[in-house]
């Protein structure tokens, strides 16, 4: 990892185990509640892991915080600015492409921005989201293949889509030039269902 990717894992390992502990929570407790494994969680709080995006919904709706949440300071504030380049980089490809998310909203209907970049080859298989996801996003630059249950539809400069997230979907950059595209994740009711690490596992 790099350095800014080091400091982001980092801040994200401490805010996970700040949040577990101030509930009582132990890793297994958490681990299980969110359907990852006791050694990826353990790898996250200590900042040595690279987690997808995927494992990061999973502990951040398990904790019942939302995404943003996790890379932000744990206290809200009423006006949030993300400075040019000064975004999240949750995902990377080994080619260059970046997934950024650049603003966030808090629990419990959390809205995310995200801004993406993938060059050719690039492709994000995502796994279905928590119930009632609904992702938008509009191609700034280049073709952009998305995936929905199967379904591939292929998206041009200025083209947008919406779609449920919760369902299976990919991104795929199948062209020879780079793309760009803005995404925005809607994910209502995060923390509303009830966890069993309530019970203090």
């Amino acid at each position: 990892m790099d350095e800014s990717t080091s400091a982001l894992a980092a801040a994200i390992g401490g805010r996970v185990r700040l949040e577990r502990q101030s509930r009582g929570w132990t890793l297994d407790g958490l681990a299980d509640a969110a359907g990852v494994s006791r050694r990826m969680l353990v790898n996250v709080e200590q900042g040595a892991a690279n987690p997808s995006v995927g494992t990061l919904l999973r502990i951040s709706d398990a904790l019942g915080i939302g995404l943003p949440s996790l890379v932000d300071s744990p206290q809200p504030r009423p006006v949030t600015v993300t400075r040019s380049g000064k975004g999240a980089a949750l995902w990377t490809s080994i080619k260059g492409g970046r997934g950024v998310l650049v603003a966030g909203t808090q629990s419990p209907d959390v809205v995310e921005l995200w801004d993406w970049t993938m060059v050719p080859g690039d492709r994000l298989d995502s796994e279905a989201h928590a119930a009632g996801t609904k992702e938008l996003l509009q191609v700034r630059e280049g073709v952009l293949t998305v995936v929905v249950g199967g379904e591939s539809h292929v998206l041009e400069a200025g083209d947008a889509i919406s779609f449920p997230g919760d369902v299976a979907h990919a991104y795929a950059n199948e062209g020879s030039g780079p793309v760009a595209f803005s995404m925005a994740v809607f994910e209502p009711g995060v923390g509303s269902s009830p966890h069993q690490e309530g019970s203090g596992a």
